[in-house]
């Protein structure tokens, strides 16, 4: 049985959930490195990660390289005398860090590999509709997401899922692999995988441009987009009522299939219920956000709102 010295690195809540598993499971964390404090705020007050707030508190040594290359941070990581680094949300290692252990670096991704590699692969999984995913662990190399696979884990997508529900359900499907993949390690019990060359389907980053809703599309596609952006960033719009063109966020959605001859976009407002007319039937909105008010239910927005006879979502 080998004795493992873990650094872990992580910035968000996500990796948060799978450092707390390894040392309430008393795995032996040497050290933790996260991203440096950023200004937040109207009084640009330094904000810590989450995973830095954790590590405080359970008084773990933490480290913030501005630069991963830089030798004094290299001098530092080596001192630390780990021989096992894991990697949850946090960004590219230079090979100089990720070859730096004697029994590796491995990552956990929330995807089945080789599917959504990048930066959003929840998001995707949801916006493509699939119907199941999972999380992935595997050894880095120096591409992103590419390394040899350890081990796998798989997860139904259920039909109303949204990023939310999903990102925390493989949270802690991941906090257990994660500790699967060290026990197999202590074990020198390791037999992974070589990934396929080929990207069957991919993870982006998240833009305004590849999170605003195409009103041209089909029901389900537009339901799918919805929540798999809900509630972050959350899928966005404009809207033009009167002579006004707005902007808003739309969080919560049900379908209506049903024949129409309404122009794609039209909005169907009455003092209960908001529509929108599609391809393929209506997109009932149950929760949004106008830019300049706050995140409301439909019935909220419409004792205040009002929308005109020609509105359209853009």
């Amino acid at each position: 049985m080998r004795d493992i010295r873990i650094v872990f690195m992580g910035t968000p809540d996500f990796a948060v959930t799978i450092l707390k598993h390894l040392v309430d499971n008393q795995y032996n964390i040497v050290g933790v490195i996260t991203a440096p404090d950023k200004p937040a705020g109207r009084g640009r007050k330094l904000n810590q990660s989450a995973v830095k707030k954790y590590a405080l508190s359970e008084e773990l040594k933490v480290l913030q390289p501005k630069n991963l290359k830089s030798e004094d941070f290299n001098k530092t990581l080596k001192s630390l005398n780990a021989n096992l680094q894991i990697v949850v949300a946090f960004r590219m290692l230079p090979k100089i860090v990720w070859q730096l252990p004697k029994f590796g670096t491995f990552n956990l991704h929330a995807s089945l590999l080789p599917a959504y590699r990048g930066a959003a692969p929840i998001h995707w999984a949801i916006i493509n509709g699939e119907n199941k995913t999972g999380a992935s662990t595997f050894f880095i190399d120096d591409k992103i997401d590419t390394g040899e696979i350890i081990l796998q884990e798989e997860i139904t997508i259920q039909h109303n899922e949204t990023v939310g529900s999903l990102h925390d359900k493989l949270m802690h499907l991941g906090a257990n692999l994660v500790a699967k993949t060290v026990d197999l390690i202590k074990e020198d019990k390791v037999t992974s995988i070589k990934q396929p060359d080929f990207e069957e389907k991919s993870a982006p980053k998240l833009n305004p441009e590849n999170t605003k809703i195409n009103w041209t599309d089909s029901l389900q596609n537009i339901y799918n987009k919805i929540r798999g952006l809900n509630p972050f960033p959350a899928a966005w719009t404009n809207i033009k009522t009167d002579e006004n063109q707005i902007s808003a966020k739309i969080y919560a959605v049900k379908t209506q299939k049903e024949a129409h001859n309404h122009n794609f976009g039209k909005i169907i407002a009455s003092k209960k219920e908001l529509k929108v007319a599609v391809n393929g039937g209506y997109l009932i909105i149950q929760e949004i956000k106008i830019s300049g008010k706050k995140k409301m239910d439909v019935k909220s927005l419409l004792n205040g709102f009002s929308f005109s006879e020609d509105a359209i979502m853009l």
